[in-house]
């Protein structure tokens, strides 16, 4: 689809600003003609609108997006906002952000729908769809702005409404979990805006693809490791790496499930994107002295997410399902990080494919448990496996079936999307880029390839325990899918199978951008 340059640049700034116009309208009171059954309903229902046409701008953003010309900066909108500081509204989408910004739209979306059918237990619903929408306003900036003190902005926009939404819609242990969120997350961002400033201080401009381009030129060897250490710092609590990841687990454990979709499906990908996109290439030669470590780190967080939830799943451990899912993810990210350590086209393609997988994957998980906490009022596994007797193949076959189906997939199930971009990184790590030590990236490399393994261990625990217990044939059977359900999570199976079967839809964007990102900038 050929669509005009103005009219692509429209769309972009509509993507990013339509959720904070339809959050400000949210909190308005409902036309008359328009409240339906109740005004909570109008606003629910408003919720499903506005993320409704955000995705649809989305679709069709990415439908004139230039193949052929993915490492091309495109809809750009560069407007000057404080000229003291050279501070400009620098907006723009490449290869590497376009997959990101459409699947942020599509869940932020599709929580939408399932909080209009299934409302959230709490406060006014007003607060929030608003909220619901400068966090997907948020997240969209995050991945489309192209100037550094925007994106330190955009990256805190989305840490007050996530607060609140766990702390006022979560469940047992909100508050704590809420503040311990913040308090982690607003640490790291103190020190990760040191880093930018240094950098855009020193440089002499604060717009990423000018810096990207200049390529670590303008930067002395000794401002680029300050930088990246600084700025990774605040970026790898978001991602989150071991060991800075102990706020995770408490905030999906007691965040609301489209809470938790969003958390693991979006939110933890601003920080690996801030690697790809400002770390390795306006610091190259900082990143190049910190990636063994980075990449020790992230084997670590694949072993030691994998034993945790190992621990939580076995019998007696009174393990919570959500919890489990939590220190997955953990180890999920461990393989991305792991793929932007090498520095190789290959990692990095990686890296953003399992960034992708893991959103598809994980949200679908977090949302299979949100319902299986409706049904049962419980996510704790013992309770699940022996006392309530879910014995969900029996008792509620589909649900069993997509919780086995989204199990296989997180455990990198050849023909499904969590299968490659794992593949790739450990690939990227048998081969590392020149200057990093080869022996010590096939450590690397084999201590990933166990924590697949280990994965796959915990995941079929888990779907035997759940789907196949034996106390749930005598007992009456669960309410299986609702319609709104299978409408709010079959794009995300369909996607799954359609990215494990064609990964060139995705790596034929990401390849080319990387490939220059990596050479040298981007135009």
């Amino acid at each position: 689809m050929d669509i005009n340059e103005s009219v692509m640049q429209f769309l972009l700034a509509l993507i990013v600003a339509g959720p904070l116009l339809g959050a400000a309208a949210a909190l308005l009171p409902a036309p008359p003609g328009l409240k339906g059954k109740s005004p909570e309903q109008a606003v629910l229902r408003h919720g499903v609108t506005v993320t409704g046409a955000v995705l649809l701008a989305a679709i069709v953003l990415a439908a004139g997006f230039d193949h052929d010309q993915p490492s091309k900066m495109q809809a750009t909108t560069d407007i000057s906002w404080v000229p003291a500081l050279d501070v400009r509204i620098h907006l723009g989408i490449d290869g590497i952000s376009l997959p990101l910004l459409v699947l942020t739209a599509l869940l932020t979306f599709l929580c939408a729908l399932y909080s209009y059918f299934k409302p959230p237990a709490g406060p006014s619903p007003k607060a929030f769809v608003a909220l619901l929408l400068v966090l997907e306003s948020g997240t969209l900036a995050t991945f489309a702005v192209l100037d550094l003190i925007l994106f330190f902005l955009a990256f805190e926009m989305v840490l007050i409404p996530m607060y609140f939404l766990i702390a006022r819609w979560g469940g047992e242990g909100r508050a704590a979990a809420a503040w311990k969120f913040i308090l982690y997350t607003l640490l790291g961002s103190v020190v990760m805006l040191l880093g930018l400033l240094l950098t855009g201080i020193s440089a002499g401009t604060f717009d990423m693809v000018a810096l990207a381009t200049d390529n670590g030129r303008s930067l002395t060897t000794s401002v680029q490791v300050i930088a990246v250490l600084a700025i990774g710092i605040g970026l790898a609590v978001k991602t989150p790496m071991w060991p800075l990841h102990s706020w995770l687990p408490d905030a999906h454990t007691a965040a609301p499930t489209v809470g938790s979709v969003l958390l693991a499906g979006v939110l933890l990908k601003m920080g690996t994107y801030g690697f790809v996109r400002i770390l390795l290439p306006v610091a190259p030669d900082g990143f190049r002295t910190f990636a063994p470590y980075l990449a020790a780190f992230a084997v670590v967080g694949i072993v030691y997410g994998s034993l945790a939830c190992l621990a939580l799943a076995r019998r007696g451990a009174k393990g919570d399902l959500k919890r489990l899912i939590a220190y997955s993810s953990v180890g999920h990210m461990g393989f991305v990080l792991l793929g932007i350590a090498t520095m190789t086209p290959t990692g990095v393609n990686g890296a953003l494919f399992a960034n992708i997988a893991h959103g598809l994957i994980t949200g679908l998980l977090f949302f299979l448990v949100g319902a299986l906490k409706d049904r049962t009022g419980t996510t704790d596994l013992d309770t699940l496996a022996e006392e309530t007797g879910a014995a969900l193949y029996g008792r509620a076959p589909r649900l069993g079936g997509l919780l086995a189906f989204a199990a296989v997939a997180s455990l990198g199930l050849p023909g499904l999307a969590g299968f490659w971009g794992e593949m790739l990184a450990l690939f990227g790590a048998f081969e590392p880029a020149a200057g990093l030590s080869r022996p010590a990236f096939l450590t690397f490399m084999a201590i990933g390839a166990f924590g697949t393994l280990l994965t796959a261990a915990y995941l079929l625990v888990v779907v035997r325990r759940v789907c196949m217990g034996a106390t749930g044939q005598d007992r009456p059977g669960l309410t299986d899918v609702r319609r709104y359900e299978f409408a709010a999570w079959t794009p995300l199976v369909v996607l799954t199978v359609v990215a494990g079967l064609w990964p060139k839809a995705l790596l034929g964007l990401t390849d080319p951008a990387v490939q220059q990102l990596l050479a040298g900038g981007t135009r």
